[in-house]
């Protein structure tokens, strides 16, 4: 498979996502994520319906500044990773926490990502799926 661009993330597609977490319940989010020409980059947003075991739906959303090179960049524009172009590993520490993640490409335009997350508080694995909805 040859490297992703960040043109190849354009559109809408449809997002779900497991949490995992070592010591807690676990949770669903059902929602879509859409990647939108923005400057030189492009803006991601995320938004949908999170549930957690024994709590009322709750709604969320998360957003992030993707760049050409494929950093993406939190909302307050602090560096969160980079996306590996043919899928893989990368990391991102937020002390006291280490955040790695796999970007799995191999079914491309389908993906995934699974998040495993570490720290004195937190142990938690999040697997998410995104599914093309327009070319």
């Amino acid at each position: 498979m040859k490297p992703l661009k960040l043109a190849d993330f354009e559109g809408n597609w449809t997002l779900t996502r497991r949490i995992l977490q070592k010591n807690a319940p676990s949770a669903r989010f059902e929602g879509t994520a859409r990647w939108l020409p923005d400057g030189d980059g492009m803006a991601y947003h995320e938004s949908g319906t999170l549930m957690l075991d024994g709590q009322p739906p709750m709604q969320g959303e998360r957003r992030y500044r993707w760049q050409e090179d494929l950093t993406v960049w939190f909302e307050d524009g602090r560096f969160f990773h980079q996306v590996p172009g043919q899928g893989g590993a990368t990391r991102h520490w937020c002390d006291p926490d280490l955040y790695r993640v796999q970007y799995r490409f191999g079914r491309w335009p389908d993906f995934e990502t699974v998040w495993r997350v570490t720290g004195p508080r937190k142990n938690y694995a999040m697997i998410s799926h995104f599914i093309r909805l327009n070319p």
